[in-house]
């Protein structure tokens, strides 16, 4: 009998074990607790930190009950019914077992064992009786096996009634220590580093990966706990990750970590590194409510909010900015509709739901606080560590802290802002300008992680950051430190003012432009989106056109085969072509049939909104000549009505509308439209 239960998605500490069924014939049932049996025993060779005694004592009652197994399984009286009740009951309680082995051998969990040490004797304790209970009801007189097997067996239900599992002094001493430790950190002490070593060498915690392999356990753990809706474990959880991240951070500064390099981001580094496709809903989160902006505004101050949420702040009788601290000189807000656009698109192009992604954000936002003063006060002392390391240590020394930050800071907003305030940010802004790639690498995607925040934007643009890390766009030691370094562009973008500043700068659209020439697919969808962001101000726009960007974009488009970065190619080309020089420019380089075609042949609503807009924008700009161009093209109109009637109100709808009247008016009056005219078209309520 094959056991049905999905192993990957199993619970820790949870044994789901599946009863065998009734009609089960008596040589499958046999069959499957030999194999069962054997891999319990196989964990005889495997390593337990904790629990050995316990283990080895129940591996070795198995050993005795597979002997017995494999001796009746030719002598099997298949009518006995009692014999056929034990072996199910067998069966049931060895699954468990082959649970519970799996979860104390495994790599990672191994302080998560110990700190759970009771509740696995517990588990210890009710599978010996189990298997005591089901031998009880095996007719051993009536199978022909051996006098001395039924000897064995009887005294090995005999003492399975007796079995008593106990907490090992080894466990005990190192449960105690642990606990003193929590403590310490939790009073604002700094503990002992020898009395942490002896937790970690009880344990078999050696090197760096096995500390960042009980890490990642961990982060499992609370999520899945906080999935669950059971989330009583998660303070001790968060408690042991503070823990466990100040030692990877300081006990094992010698250890070599380079071969995590590539895997931490948990995202396939040749595919995806760093790259925006993957952005989730924290890029676009209102600093309110922590949840993604269904309606974003700007206020005075030119910080962004979601309606709804700085609504509320107002009318509470707050009348400052809440992330500049500023006063507010008008309550008057002005709709981000660039922005909108973008996170509509963003949800579109990689099927977000609102309702998944405010779940989503409410996990994130409960990572602004730290969750347990131990964690609290362990990433405190780790932040300042690593900034005083970044500050005065040895080259390797400033690598594996730029490392640190980067994982410390990958979704964890307290761990941001801890390492912010130590004030990493400068030192990592230093570490820009190393010859050595990996450590380019570690900063700038360290600086990526804090550029999330507000307060680390504030700081990267006060400490003239923005010459480092266009420093690395143009010309970094490796193509996924440029990439990177796109993306720190995108995010520094998030107020009016850095707008204005990076977009200024006469190296940034052209070291963007560069990229999306030569990058992989995921450098020049970074570029693109940051292109996307400084667009938000109207005078980038002029800036963009004049450093060459549409013929960029258009090459791009007509040779990229990857839906998603096609129509992040055409967002940004509508925007462009607004502008009338930009508008000349498509038409001058003959590329109407490209847009026709893609409107065409790409499948998202989003991509075909934004071929409509240029088409639009063209007809606007350059008149009768694009007009007659586009009134020849019969499938054109089948597209623009699908667009209308699809039951929305969107401002795609809109354009899509008014682009219909134009055409028709051209076709009704087989005469060329004054573009004056063209251009009135634009304020009739359609």
């Amino acid at each position: 009998m094959a056991l049905t239960i999905d192993r990957d998605n199993r619970r820790f500490l949870r044994f789901p074990a599946v009863q065998p069924c009734e009609a089960i014939s008596p040589a499958t049932l046999l069959k499957s607790l030999i194999i069962i049996s054997h891999s319990i025993c196989s964990f005889k060779s495997k390593f337990f930190a904790t629990q050995r005694r316990n283990a080895r004592e129940l591996i070795r009652q198995i050993e005795i009950l597979t002997i017995f197994l494999e001796e009746i399984r030719d002598h099997f009286p298949g009518t006995w019914n009692p014999v056929i009740l034990c072996l199910s009951e067998l069966h049931h309680t060895f699954q468990k077992i082959q649970f519970l082995m799996e979860d104390c051998a495994r790599e990672g969990a191994r302080l998560w064992i110990l700190m759970k040490s009771h509740t696995v004797i517990g588990q210890f304790q009710v599978s010996i009786r189990s298997i005591a209970t089901a031998l009880d009801v095996l007719p051993l007189n009536s199978i022909q096996v051996p006098y001395e097997t039924k000897e064995l067996i009887e005294m090995l239900c005999k003492q399975a009634w007796k079995a008593k599992f106990e907490l090992e002094p080894g466990d005990e001493e190192a449960l105690k220590r642990v606990i003193l430790v929590m403590n310490q950190f939790e009073n604002k002490f700094e503990p002992d580093l020898s009395v942490i070593k002896k937790i970690l060498d009880h344990l078999g915690i050696k090197t760096w990966g096995d500390c960042h392999k009980e890490i990642k356990f961990l982060n499992e753990e609370i999520e899945a706990e906080c999935v669950g809706c059971d989330e009583r474990e998660v303070p001790l959880l968060i408690s042991l990750l503070g823990l466990l991240s100040y030692c990877r951070g300081i006990i094992f500064e010698d250890s070599d970590f380079s071969g995590i390099l590539g895997q931490t981001d948990g995202r396939n580094n040749h595919n995806n590194f760093e790259t925006l496709s993957c952005l989730n809903p924290e890029d676009f989160l209102c600093p309110i409510s922590l949840e993604l902006m269904t309606d974003p505004v700007t206020v005075s101050t030119g910080q962004t909010y979601n309606r709804a949420s700085i609504q509320k702040w107002l009318k509470s009788g707050n009348l400052l900015c809440p992330v500049s601290g500023e006063k507010l000189t008008s309550t008057e807000m002005v709709p981000n509709t660039t922005l909108r656009k973008l996170i509509q698109h963003f949800c579109t192009e990689y099927g977000v739901s609102l309702e998944k992604s405010r779940k989503k954000n409410r996990d994130i936002s409960r990572t602004i606080l730290p969750g347990s003063p131990t964690n609290e006060e362990s990433i405190k002392f780790l932040s300042w560590f690593l900034a005083s390391r970044l500050r005065s240590g040895t080259d390797y020394q400033k690598n594996k802290a730029a490392h640190e930050i980067r994982l410390l800071s990958k979704s964890n907003l307290f761990n941001r802002s801890c390492l912010i305030e130590s004030g990493c940010v400068p030192h990592l802004l230093d570490l820009l300008h190393s010859t050595d790639p990996a450590t380019q690498e570690n900063a700038v995607s360290a600086l990526l992680k804090l550029s999330k925040q507000a307060n680390g934007q504030e700081v990267i643009m006060r400490h003239e950051g923005l010459n480092a890390i266009l420093g690395v766009l143009k010309t970094g030691s490796k193509l996924e430190s440029r990439q990177i370094a796109a993306a720190t562009i995108f995010y520094l973008c998030s107020t009016h003012e850095n707008r204005k500043i990076i977009g200024e700068n006469q190296e940034t659209i052209p070291a963007l432009l560069e990229l999306i020439k030569e990058g992989t697919p995921c450098g020049q969808k970074n570029s693109m989106v940051a292109l996307f962001a400084l667009q938000i101000r109207r005078k980038n726009r002029q800036r963009a056109i004049e450093s060459g960007a549409v013929p960029v974009l258009l090459n791009l488009l007509s040779s990229c085969n990857r839906f998603e970065l096609k129509t992040d190619t055409l967002a940004v080309l509508s925007t462009l072509a607004d502008n009338i020089t930009a508008s000349i420019q498509i038409l001058e380089a003959a590329s109407l049939p490209l847009i026709l075609r893609q409107l065409q042949t790409i499948e998202t609503r989003a991509g075909k909104e934004y071929c409509i807009s240029i088409l639009h924008s063209l007809c606007l700009n350059c008149g009768e000549v694009v007009v007659s161009f586009l009134a020849k093209d019969a499938p054109l109109m089948s597209v623009l009505y699908s667009v209308i009637s699809d039951g929305t109100s969107s401002h795609g709808s809109k354009i899509a509308r008014s682009l219909t009247k134009i055409l028709h008016r051209f076709s009704e009056t087989r005469a060329g439209l004054k573009i004056a005219e063209l251009r009135q078209e634009q304020f009739i309520g359609v």
